[in-house]
């Protein structure tokens, strides 16, 4: 819409300042009121007006007719409203003097001058126009004498604001700027500036309703500030793009004009050059149909993109992963069975069981040359030290295959294993793939490090993922999310191995063949020791075996016995480095001797033993004490079960963070004990004026499990009856209140702990006779004596001293 500005003359100026129409004309209390939209009109401003709608043409013919030619114009709040009614418009107007009237056939044109502010009070006619009631409002000054330079000051900065934006905006003609030198009122240049802005209508309308001068300045000075921000941000944009574009217009005609220039010269294009080259290693890779096709495709897009895209990057790295991938490589395996054998003795003393499956496994191989053969998924559970992962290493070695492993403990995002997805940004496949990348074989050996430590959380389940992957039946068509073709896994031999099966999805447990390692032996422990533990040592601390140190056979059982209570090596490896360091001290500060590690230089250089047999004997000194069996998460150990006997009222108190299994069987134990008290010797009444307290030591550690039932009922036994429990005897097995003695689990691990103690005797259920014979090694059941039971009067028969026997005074 044009606007002219109106210029007050001198001749039509006041004493005040104040414009002769703005001062000399009198505002009548009823006018004609035109709405008007999509604008504002401001007192001493002229703007011209198109009428079309039939009722305000005639409010305009009687308006020119009339004497003043003065009308009410106030603000449509919706433009879209096609016939206003008194509640459409805006309470605040000015009043205007229409200077030209054009009439045309369809509307009419105006010229129209803003006058004074005017409030509209209320609507007193409706047809054929609307006319109100009004009254003016007059400027305010609401500033006193002394803030006469801060209104300077202000009128100014706004002045300067304004014309930033015009030299910002594009669509305000430059002439505005002289609107801040021509015009000096305060209040007159807040109305012109406001005018002008390519601001909101509502913004407009609430500086009009603003009679204090001071404050429409600050209103407007704020807005003028907004409006300079954002056109110098846009400026910058706009001048950031036309920088891009230049200059991609300008690689682009360079890039051509090489192109030009090499064709000119017979060179082939570094890109053709590049895209051929892809071409060939594709071809080469020897990938699967589908996986070529999406490469090629993948190709095709690349060899059409600028090296500048972003996308050119992605591309590149997907066709890179693609072509170096052993689609078709392979290694062959070594299928000669007794040089195989030798191998696996070489690194690992003993594991009979898993040695005789991988054997197995080769000699299938040899037979069934023809066909597709399923590889075996074993899972390796045993205690911390047992060798597993080392097994893993030594399985791959003997077969000829190339190792790769990868530790799942704490892995808790379901991307590690199957890939992120190419739409992220640094975007790769999963440890699955990149492993069989690193491995640069199709049929590596793969060990799943720790598979009982996979967490899940909100980015997914890493265990649901393996289901795929150690799935004969799925995993040659696995899937990574980042490659999106399928791969096949079934070639490739995977070994996991944990610590507990517990915590192992039950699902991907099923798809695992376990081989358990219980521990070692005393025995294997120093064949062990003998053939790895301390050659190893003697080389990293740079001594030889028969020059500087020499470690007998009764020097080694002491550091077994004495310093180490573990089902592993590891410890008892530390053991072995301790002395290796304090004798390459000794040789480095002038030794010349040899030193030679029996047990009583094992003394002198670790000290005082940290276990004893002593410890058994000493503890069972008296009625009360009776040795049970544990199973733990790193092997078996022996666990004490004290009771005794206090003036009270039949309370049973039970001690030693026991779980609730536990605390159930010492219930049972003593129910048993009250009910057979005639037979064990015991008073009848013993539990009228009595408390028993049962107490299971090392409180720290929590316990739980039915196994410590014979236990418990032997010490309760023990303690009523006043008769010791055998020295060196030691027991498992859970009870039922009619005395029945239940079979038990995780009697392997039980055993060796009771051998590492240096028990003489243990006491099992009789249904657990087959896991002894089938799982303890022979040369621990020749020093152990076992005695089968399936009723507790058997196990009280067994392990306490007869009545004769009185307890010793200590």
């Amino acid at each position: 819409m044009e606007t002219k500005i109106f210029e007050i003359t001198d001749n039509l100026t006041g004493p005040e300042g104040e414009g002769a129409i703005g001062r000399g004309i009198d505002i009548p209390e009823e006018l004609s009121l035109l709405p008007i939209k999509d604008t504002v009109l401001f007192p001493m401003v002229v703007m011209p007006l198109i009428v079309s709608r039939e009722s305000s043409m005639k409010l305009v013919d009687d308006a020119v007719v009339s004497d003043t030619r003065l009308i009410a114009l106030a603000t449509l709040k919706d433009p879209n409203v096609e016939v206003p009614q008194f509640s459409d418009i805006y309470g605040v107007g000015v009043v205007a003097a229409i200077h030209t009237m054009l009439r045309l056939p369809e509307h009419q044109r105006l010229i129209v001058q803003g006058l004074k502010r005017i409030r509209i009070v209320e609507c007193i006619q409706t047809e054929p126009y609307i006319r109100v009631k009004v009254e003016e409002m007059p400027d305010v000054r609401d500033w006193t004498d002394d803030e006469d330079v801060e209104i300077e000051a202000l009128r100014r900065n706004v002045g300067t604001a304004f014309q930033k934006v015009v030299a910002l905006s594009p669509n305000l003609p430059d002439e505005l700027q002289n609107v801040v030198t021509n015009i000096v009122k305060p209040s007159v240049l807040a109305d012109t500036i406001t005018l002008h802005l390519p601001i909101e209508i509502a913004e407009k309308q609430e500086l009009l309703e603003t009679v204090g001068t001071r404050e429409r300045l600050r209103k407007l000075f704020a807005i003028l500030l907004r409006e300079v921000e954002v056109l110098e941000l846009g400026s910058k944009i706009q001048s950031q793009v036309h920088s891009e574009m230049g200059k991609m217009q300008r690689e682009y005609y360079l890039r051509e004009q090489l192109k030009a220039i090499q064709r000119e010269l017979g060179e082939g294009d570094e890109r053709t050059a590049e895209v051929e080259e892809i071409k060939k290693k594709i071809a080469e890779s020897k990938m699967p149909e589908e996986a070529e096709k999406e490469a090629m495709r993948e190709l095709d897009r690349l060899s059409h993109m600028s090296p500048a895209a972003p996308e050119y990057t992605v591309a590149r790295t997907y066709i890179d992963w693609l072509t170096s991938l052993p689609w078709e490589t392979y290694t062959v395996d070594n299928l000669d069975i007794p040089l195989v054998q030798k191998t696996l003795n070489e690194d690992h003393y003993g594991l009979e069981k898993i040695k005789d499956r991988i054997l197995e496994y080769l000699s299938v191989r040899k037979f069934k040359q023809e066909g597709e053969m399923r590889h075996p998924i074993l899972c390796f559970v045993g205690p911390p030290g047992v060798g597993k992962t080392s097994l893993g290493k030594s399985i791959a070695r003997a077969l000829g295959r190339k190792f790769v492993r990868m530790s799942l403990g704490g892995i808790r995002d379901e991307a590690e294993i199957r890939g992120h997805r190419r739409t992220y940004i640094g975007a790769l496949p999963g440890q699955i793939i990149q492993g069989i990348k690193r491995a640069e074989s199709h049929n590596p050996l793969f060990m799943l490090d720790e598979i009982d430590k996979v967490g899940a959380d909100f980015r997914g389940d890493p265990s649901s993922a393996l289901l795929e992957v150690l799935d004969p039946e799925q995993n040659s068509t696995f899937r990574d999310h980042y490659l999106e073709v399928p791969f096949d896994l079934s070639k490739v031999m995977f070994v996991t191995t944990a610590n507990v099966l517990d915590t192992i999805l039950p699902p991907l447990r099923d798809r695992m063949e376990v081989l358990e390692l219980a521990g070692y032996t005393e025995e294997e422990k120093l064949e062990i020791a003998k053939r790895h533990l301390i050659p190893k040592q003697l080389d990293e601390h740079g001594l030889e075996k028969t020059k500087h140190i020499t470690f007998t056979k009764d020097g080694i059982m002491e550091l077994i016995r004495g310093y180490t209570r573990e089902a592993g090596v590891r410890n008892l490896e530390r053991q072995v480095a301790t002395i290796c360091r304090k004798a390459a001290r000794e040789f480095a500060e002038g030794r010349e001797k040899p030193v030679k590690a029996n047990a009583a230089q094992v003394h002198t250089y670790l000290g005082a033993p940290r276990y004893t047999y002593e410890e058994l004997a000493d503890r069972t000194d008296q009625p009360g004490v009776a040795v049970g069996l544990a199973w733990t998460p790193t092997g078996g150990d022996v666990l004490f079960v004290e009771a005794t006997r206090m003036e009270g009222g039949k309370n049973l108190t039970i001690t030693g963070q026991l779980g609730d299994v536990m605390k159930e069987s010492a219930q049972a134990a003593l129910s048993y004990v009250r009910s057979h008290s005639e037979e064990l010797g015991i008073a009848p009444d013993f539990y009228a004026k009595s408390d028993i307290h049962l107490h299971v030591p090392a409180g720290a550690i929590p316990k739980d499990g039915p196994s410590a039932g014979v236990t418990m009922i032997t010490a309760i036994a023990s303690l009523l009856s006043e008769r010791k429990v055998k020295p060196r005897l030691a027991m498992t097995g859970e009870i039922t209140l009619r005395g029945k003695v239940l079979p038990i689990g995780g009697l392997k691990e039980k055993v060796l702990a009771a051998k590492r103690a240096g028990v003489e005797t243990v006491i099992v259920p009789k249904e657990n006779r087959k896991d002894i014979e089938e799982e303890v090694p022979a040369d621990v059941r020749k020093n152990i004596k076992v005695i089968y039971v399936d009723d507790v009067s058997q196990v009280l028969h067994e392990a306490l001293e007869p009545n004769g026997k009185k307890p010793k005074k200590r």
